[in-house]
């Protein structure tokens, strides 16, 4: 006797429509990241956009941001990966309702609503503090470098900026030289046509010209700007005594000369002119300082923020104001790396009464102790600080910060795959940086839900 099998006829019409709710188990999290966005989200900035009775009807806005969260918790960033994964993944369709937007729609809605789904972010991190996922009771806060949607090899200094525009309009010149003694012959066997065309290679030669041009501007622009910033501060501290907490900041390591003229190695970026050459252990990238702060109950992003700028330091002030801003109180406690250790990040700490863990200099691996300050006055801050977590040894709360911050930007670089920003423009990448904080939130929120 045969063994039977279950019947497998793949041309067998179904009788009655499956609901999206058969597509994938009840627990998937795409029912509940698609259930979270229909209830809980409130998407009015999303919605007020279309005021317009006339036209086609659009994808449904609710849709549309719950395929964009849904898609960033599973790691697809890509317009054109969720366009594919629409038609591909049976959990997406239990999210679109089997519709399938192209990826043209997917990107520009995303780029229409670009403000809207940062602000997402909040929404998100309260419902994360409902649900007792937050308890700042400490944090910890970090920056990585995040590569850019440019390429280092597009950026240029200003001396070489100079240089170049001088061979390239030394070249067109030369050009324009031979063009106007050979106009007789050039007429002559060009017929009808004038004779004096720009060929293909000087217009682009021309184009290059003016975005250098424009580069160098901007960075001339740049170097007035700090220059006048250092003569502010410098002014106020000859006319006030010793708090100033409203002063104009001067940039700690100048990018340009005193007197106003941009430095010679300083670079500009064609591609993206606002993101910054970083170093990073890996060498140097074209990209954007991401910070971070990261509660210690479930590695819930409390705030978060991009900069174009190296060093972690000047941001921490600001990052506690986001955390109170975002969550409605203020952390107890906060620690940080190396980079962040300053007189006036310590004050800042004291002022929002916030205990502070910030290392004083690299742990050394045996016992744990920081290493001394360097050019620290014994009766300074910093030196307190070094005091403090000398004492507690290897029970120090800042043993706390690997294990929450670092594990964050490997979750969100590793595990979600998002390897650098699709979008270009400092106040893009910051919306795009909250819209994958809010997926990693998002995640933690799943993963509790369905535990």
């Amino acid at each position: 006797m045969a063994k039977a099998f279950r019947p497998w006829e793949v041309e067998q019409g179904w009788l009655l429509p499956p609901s999206v709710h058969e597509l994938v188990p009840p627990q998937h999290p795409a029912h509940f990241v698609r259930e979270l966005v229909r209830s809980q989200l409130d998407l009015g900035a999303v919605l007020a956009a279309y005021d317009e009775e006339r036209g086609f009807p659009p994808y449904h806005p609710t849709m549309m941001v719950a395929l964009l969260l849904y898609g960033y918790t599973q790691g697809l960033f890509s317009s054109r990966k969720l366009a594919k994964a629409c038609e591909e993944r049976i959990d997406f369709m239990a999210v679109t309702a089997m519709q399938k937007p192209d990826f043209r729609t997917i990107g520009k809605f995303r780029l229409r609503h670009l403000a809207a789904l940062g602000d997402l972010f909040v929404q998100v991190l309260k419902l994360c503090q409902k649900a007792g996922l937050v308890r700042l009771g400490h944090v910890a806060l970090d920056g990585t470098k995040v590569k850019a949607n440019a390429s280092k090899h597009k950026a240029m200094s200003y001396r070489k900026m100079r240089e170049v525009e001088t061979r390239l309009l030394e070249e067109v010149h030369e050009w324009f030289r031979r063009a106007d003694a050979e106009d007789t012959a050039e007429d002559a066997a060009h017929g009808d046509r004038r004779g004096d065309e720009l060929p293909e290679w000087v217009a682009n030669k021309l184009e290059r010209i003016e975005r250098i041009r424009e580069a160098r501007t901007a960075l001339e622009q740049e170097a007035q700007q700090e220059a006048a910033l250092r003569k502010a501060a410098s002014a106020d501290e000859e006319d006030h005594d010793g708090d100033g907490d409203d002063r104009p900041t001067p940039p700690s390591r100048p990018k340009h000369h005193a007197d106003g003229t941009p430095g010679e190695k300083s670079q500009r970026n064609f591609t993206d002119p606002e993101s910054r050459i970083l170093k990073t252990r890996d060498g140097y990238m074209q990209g954007y300082n991401a910070q971070a702060a990261v509660d210690a109950e479930r590695q819930i992003i409390v705030a978060t923020e991009v900069y174009a700028a190296q060093n972690d330091g000047p941001f921490l002030d600001e990052m506690l104001g986001q955390i109170r801003a975002n969550t409605g109180r203020q952390t107890r406690e906060l620690s940080a790396d190396y980079s962040y250790l300053s007189e006036a990040n310590l004050i800042a700490c004291a002022r929002r009464h916030v205990t502070p863990y910030i290392a004083t200099g690299r742990l050394r691996h045996h016992d744990g102790q920081p290493t001394t300050p360097r050019d620290r006055p014994d009766d300074s801050r910093a030196a307190a600080m070094a005091q403090k977590l000398r004492r507690a040894g290897r029970r120090s709360r800042y043993r706390l910060r690997k294990q929450l911050v670092e594990p964050v930007f490997g979750q969100i670089k590793a595990a979600m795959g998002f390897a650098g920003f699709l979008l270009r423009g400092l106040r893009k990448v910051r919306q795009e940086w909250r819209l994958v904080a809010a997926a990693h939130n998002l995640r933690k929120l799943v993963a509790a839900a369905v535990a």
